[in-house]
This record gives structure tokens, sequence and C-alpha cells, in this order.
């Protein structure tokens, strides 16, 4: 059985509490509140859910817009955009392409070279620091 394939049960008993409710309900947590935020170390980000490679601490920077923000994915498979039309606006949700988690939004506002701004729930993810 894939991640996706997992059912809201199994979820829970894996997921905690918030994790289930940003990962699987697509919440969001409070801005400045994540452990992520401030991270500074080199390192890797990783889907929370599933353990997929999302982000590299080599593309993180200060948005100063409350979540850990990246210019671009560590890989591209590994992240789904989807139109998102809640909240009574039309924003770019992104997701985790092996398990479907709800990871944050993408934004055309970020720095150079490619001026996204990926802008993740600290949450949806696991960092691993390099050694």
């Amino acid at each position: 059985m894939t991640n996706q394939q997992k059912t809201d049960k199994e979820w829970t008993k894996i997921l905690s509490t918030e994790q289930y409710r940003v990962l699987r309900q697509c919440g969001t947590e409070a801005p400045f509140t994540g452990k992520y935020y401030h991270t500074v170390e080199d390192g890797n980000y990783y889907c929370a859910a599933c353990g997929a490679l999302l982000f590299t601490s080599d593309t993180k920077y200060n948005s100063s817009s409350g979540w850990p923000s990246f210019y671009a994915a560590a890989n591209n498979k590994n992240i789904i955009e989807v139109t998102d039309s809640t909240m009574g606006m039309i924003r770019t949700e992104i997701k985790c392409a092996h398990c479907d988690s709800h990871l944050g939004h993408l934004f055309p506002d970020g720095p150079q070279p490619t001026g996204q701004r990926y802008c993740v729930n600290s949450v949806s993810l696991d960092f691993k620091k390099n050694d």
C-alpha cells in the first residue's frame, strides 16, 4: 500500500494531531510558530508524512512571511501544484507527489533565480542536518 492509499485511520496513527490537521486536512499552522521558521543549519527537508525529499537548506531564505520559505524544490518530481480557490482567493497549493499531503502554497514573489516562494508549514517537514 502506498502512502497515498492510507486510510484516514492509518494517518491518525502515524501523524500527530497537528500534522494530521495540516497534512491531511489542508490546515495551516500559525505564522511565526513553526519549528523550522528560524532554522539556518545545512541540511535537507523531507515530507513529514512519507519522507520524500522536498527542499534543501541551500534554497531556504527569510521571507518574513512567518513560515519557512524556499525559492526552489529539491526535486520538482516530489511536489505537485494544485489550484486552491479557498479563502476567497486563487492560490497555488503545493502537495507531496508521493503521499498527497498538503505542504503549503507557492507564490510568485520569491527571490531570484526562480522568483518563487514555496511557503511551507513546518509541521509538514522533517529536517535532517548534513553531516
